[in-house]
């Protein structure tokens, strides 16, 4: 059992938990916002290729990758299932990034402890569901590209910063997630501890 300090300790200990997920949150926005609007998810010589659209450079070398037809410029991402795909789960990350964090914002500003943990609660299953989106995507994208590698007419291709902007959102939703969840075990901890010490004054008096 721990004393009155110690409980109030212990509920700090949670709200930094519960505000540092908030910040993964916020951060984990901010990167798919970054990831969905650049076109330097796969890269080769005289092209760049996106979510939602892909690049080709002056003077690329022809012939361009994937019987594309076309002069130098920006044109809208290629008509294939797995990058539609990886764009909507990707979108989906997204938007579940941004409810999470304000459910978790609204669970610090409660002062309910019922519903701070429900707050908390739902925002934990819905970054664990945008953490669920983002994966696939990232794993879909790159076993589907390397199907159709043959007609990349390019020896060499690497993954750009976006690519690797997405693996940063999952690291940092996954942190929200086990922030979370310790932040309601250590919460549940504290009230329960309350409890006891007000029974025990009670019973003294």
């Amino acid at each position: 059992m721990c004393g009155l300090a110690g409980c109030l300790f212990v509920l700090m200990f949670a709200s930094v938990n519960a505000v540092i997920a908030l910040v993964c949150g916020a951060i984990t926005s901010f990167l798919m916002i970054l990831a969905l609007s650049s076109s330097d998810w796969l890269l080769a010589m005289g092209w760049r290729q996106g979510l939602f659209e892909h690049c080709i450079e002056k003077g690329a070398p022809t012939p361009l990758p994937f019987e594309v037809e076309a002069n130098y410029g920006c044109y809208p991402a290629r008509n294939k299932p797995y990058i539609m795909g990886a764009a909507g789960l990707c979108v989906i990350c997204l938007l579940l990034s941004c409810l999470a964090t304000i459910l978790t914002g609204l669970g610090l500003h409660a002062t309910d402890t019922s519903i701070k943990s429900r707050y908390y609660r739902a925002a934990v299953w819905v970054m664990t569901l945008a953490l669920i989106a983002v994966l696939v995507a990232l794993i879909l994208y790159p076993v589907f590209f390397a199907q159709e590698l043959e007609l990349g007419n390019r020896e060499v291709w690497e993954f750009g910063w976006a690519y690797g902007v997405g693996w940063g959102a999952a690291i940092f939703l996954f942190g929200g997630v086990v922030l979370l969840l310790c932040d309601q075990e250590e919460e549940e901890i504290y009230y329960k501890e309350r409890t006891i010490i007000h029974a025990e004054n009670d019973s003294r008096a």
